[in-house]
């Protein structure tokens, strides 16, 4: 029954009681009439009533069934979602977990290896702090590259000379000798990075020094050296500085070197100055090698020019043994001619001299 119904039963009640009320002096017969007429309607309408709320409460009972079983099932599936986006919760913290320990396990080994190469920086530091240092520093660094590019036999180190002074390195080349000193004055070039342009004067009065010294003790010709050696330069940077530092006096310090033969050299450039010095030296091993040959191929002529004497005796030897040999054979048949004789019955008519001569011959 709807609400629409319920109110419609209600004005009925409402008008059937404005009309006892106004026809209070009809009949009882008709008030009886009319109670009974009422009675029966307002019984149907409340039968009809009572019909549709029991289907009203039926339709609601179902419709509250199928919301629960519906609620029950989707919280069935939310309780399986929730737990699975649970478990991928768990799983994704644990594996940010381990990477957020892997990732600070790397930090730690990063601080470890920053914490290992500043001691070894300050270790540097304090090793290149002193002259003698450095020095051995340089010795090493040429002592390697004079490995990678040289035949063992073809270089030596702490070459000391007849006047005592020992230069680091020095190159065989044939009958000369190349000197390579090492000990550049990086103290000076220190100063030059630590206090910019003002101690570029100093930097180009330590380099000049440097070279007369080279030259003084390293270019010897009574010692066999060739008229000009190297000064090695440990650092690209320092060889740099020294092909743009200018002297007040003296010009280009580079070419100041280069006029007391003493050629400064890089780690590359001196490497490239190595190569060439090996491919010079493989030229005179070919040379070398080419003039053991060469005397090689006299010895061998002289000993074919022997085999060819020889060759030609036994030629001599053989042509007469072949003509003793033709000679004995006529002599042979000859003989044989005059044995078929004999055995025939008749003497052979045999001259006196030519019998003697036969005689002679066979003697």
């Amino acid at each position: 029954m709807t609400g629409a119904e319920i109110l419609l039963a209600i004005l009925i009640v409402v008008a059937v009681a404005v009309v006892v009320w106004s026809g209070g002096r009809r009949s009882e017969a008709q008030m009886a009439a009319l109670r009974q007429e009422m009675q029966g309607g307002v019984a149907a309408q409340v039968q009809a009533v009572t019909t549709q709320l029991g289907q009203l409460a039926q339709s609601v009972t179902q419709q509250l069934g199928q919301v629960r079983q519906e609620l029950q099932s989707g919280v069935a599936t939310s309780g399986q979602l929730a737990l699975q986006a649970q478990r991928e919760v768990a799983a994704r913290l644990e594996a940010s977990t381990d990477t957020l320990r892997q990732l600070a396990q790397q930090i730690g080994e990063v601080q470890q290896a920053s914490r290992e190469l500043s001691a070894a920086s300050q270790t540097l530091q304090t090793v290149l702090g002193g002259a003698k240092s450095r020095g051995i520093l340089g010795e090493v660094a040429l002592e390697r590259m004079l490995e990678d590019a040289l035949p063992r036999a073809a270089y030596e180190t702490q070459y000391r000379f007849r006047t005592g002074d020992i230069v680091d390195a020095i190159v065989r080349e044939g009958e000369r000798i190349l000197c390579i000193d090492s000990k550049f004055p990086l103290e000076a070039y220190r100063r030059l990075v630590d206090s910019g342009d003002d101690a570029r004067k100093d930097f180009a009065v330590a380099v000049r020094k440097h070279a007369d010294a080279i030259a003084e003790k390293y270019i010897l010709p009574d010692e066999s050296t060739l008229d000009f050696a190297l000064m090695f330069i440990p650092s690209e940077g320092v060889y740099y500085e020294l092909l743009v530092t200018e002297d007040a006096k003296y010009g280009p310090i580079s070419d100041y070197c280069r006029g007391k033969k003493v050629l400064p050299v890089s780690p590359n450039t001196c490497y490239a100055y190595l190569c060439m010095i090996a491919m010079s030296l493989r030229g005179l091993r070919v040379a070398e090698n080419a003039r053991k040959l060469m005397t090689s191929l006299a010895g061998l002529e002289k000993q074919f020019d022997g085999f060819a004497g020889v060759y030609q005796k036994i030629g001599t030897h053989l042509r007469n043994a072949r003509q003793c040999y033709e000679e004995a054979d006529e002599k042979l048949q000859h003989a044989r001619g005059s044995l078929d004789q004999m055995a025939q019955g008749a003497l052979p008519e045999i001259e006196a001299p030519a019998l003697e001569a036969e005689h002679s011959n066979n003697l």
